[in-house]
């Protein structure tokens, strides 16, 4: 359970895909989590920079555009992020080759495997909650 003396964690979501968008800020509302989506990379940067964030998920390529600027404001205030993507580790370019990936298709059992790492002990809701088998 989330705890109501601590603020809601902020997790960024960079997602192009309306659909995909909208099952995680399902799942990490549910979690008691606050939710700032972008589905372009001039949105993500503006939040990135500006938002109190805990963490965020990337899509790589964002309607074209690759979302690496934004990891690079994330990584430059000491945000936790990983990368969302069908392309796998092939699509992570210097600096962030081997940086922690959610390959697409994912499950909800990896998406909140990964939002636990992310969020560390901000994460109590998300490592108490029952998992699909995916």
């Amino acid at each position: 359970m989330i705890d109501p003396e601590r603020p809601a964690p902020c997790v960024l979501i960079v997602e192009d895909e309306m659909q995909l968008a909208i099952l995680l800020e399902d799942v990490l509302t549910e979690a008691g989590c606050h939710v700032l989506k972008a589905a372009r990379v001039p949105a993500a940067l503006a939040l990135a920079e500006f938002e109190a964030i805990d963490a965020a998920i990337l899509d790589i390529n964002v309607a074209g555009t690759q979302a690496f600027p934004v990891a690079d404001v994330l990584h430059r205030r000491s945000i936790p992020f990983m990368f969302a993507s069908g392309y796998g580790d092939n699509g992570l370019v210097a600096p962030y080759a081997g940086w922690a990936m959610l390959q697409k298709p994912y499950g909800m059992k990896p998406l909140r495997e990964a939002l636990v790492m992310l969020l560390g002990d901000k994460a109590t809701m998300l490592k108490n909650q029952g998992g699909d088998a995916s």
